[in-house]
């Protein structure tokens, strides 16, 4: 039987350059929150770019203030705990003072075959998909996820 991992990619616009004195604390904690990611169980893999640190030098958008974030998991329990259990999700409550409030969604979760890594135009498609049809199988929040396919194929 296939086995699945969760691909996640969210979104944010920053509401200034990266090297404005705005944005300084988040850049300062980049580093540690992406060495938390690596460390976490059930990580497996997030997209790097050429700082090594994060992929803030990828800019797949026309508005370059444009931040992206791509990773894969081995569950949802496990990106969950990485989000809202650890020092990400402490400091993601400042998330207001770098990032601008955004009336359509920005974060997507979707299911992927064991060994996939996603590519960001895939990431950009799902999150649109959310967009325009919401939840469903193939892109999905927290708030309504859906069960890897293998474990819909069991019910």
């Amino acid at each position: 039987m296939q086995s699945y991992h969760l691909a996640q990619f969210n979104i944010a616009r920053m509401r200034a350059p990266l090297r404005d004195p705005i944005m300084a604390t988040f850049v300062e904690q980049l580093e540690e929150i992406n060495a938390i990611a690596d460390q976490t169980p059930g990580f497996i893999w997030r997209l790097v770019g050429d700082d090594a640190i994060g992929a803030t030098s990828i800019r797949p958008y026309e508005d370059d203030r444009w931040l992206i974030n791509l990773s894969v998991w081995e569950s949802i329990e496990a990106l969950s705990n990485y989000v809202y259990r650890s020092q990400h999700g402490r400091s993601m409550q400042n998330r207001r003072d770098w990032f601008e409030k955004s009336n359509q969604a920005t974060f997507v979760l979707w299911w992927i075959e064991s060994g996939h890594i996603p590519t960001v135009e895939e990431a950009q498609i799902r999150l649109e998909q959310l967009r325009q049809h919401g939840t469903t199988p193939t892109a999905f929040t927290f708030r309504q996820p859906f069960p890897s396919p293998n474990q819909r194929s069991e019910v």
